[in-house]
């Protein structure tokens, strides 16, 4: 199984934002310069961050980025699972459909792999992500400008 990047880059972002305790909150853009991605990748991840309640943005003087009490606590197979989307391993159809398709018994093996995948993460949550000694080394990211 590999997460797209738009996935990772959004589990490095909650990460990042789980061990932000000092310092109030952190701009789209420092967390990019932190994860060394371009601000665009970072900007749309954290959008749909936002959409399922895991972060919360406030604009202007004193706002950023922040995780919600849901992003703290949700199960990271969870997360995993809204940010990649009801996807399949293989796509069976489209402009050539595989001449399997009707008795095929690999893409049924796939998704119960996939499955598999998913609930391993089940019972990690973000706290788990960032406990040492990964959490540490996040607190320690700076941005290129700093």
């Amino acid at each position: 199984m590999r997460l797209t990047r738009f996935t990772d880059l959004a589990l490095r972002a909650v990460m990042r934002l789980a061990v932000n305790e000092q310092g109030g909150p952190l701009a789209t853009r420092d967390v990019a310069e932190m994860m060394s991605v371009p601000y665009t990748h970072m900007a749309k991840a954290i959008t749909r961050l936002q959409h399922l309640g895991v972060v919360e943005a406030r604009r202007g003087r004193g706002g950023g980025l922040e995780l919600t009490g849901l992003g703290r606590r949700v199960s990271v197979g969870w997360l995993v699972r809204e940010l990649e989307g009801e996807g399949e391993v293989v796509t069976c159809e489209g402009e050539q459909p595989c001449p399997l398709h009707g008795a095929c018994r690999l893409r049924r093996a796939l998704r119960d792999a996939q499955e598999a995948f998913y609930s391993s993460l089940e019972p990690l949550t973000v706290a788990d992500l960032v406990a040492p000694p990964t959490g540490p080394v996040l607190v320690g990211l700076v941005g290129r400008s700093s």
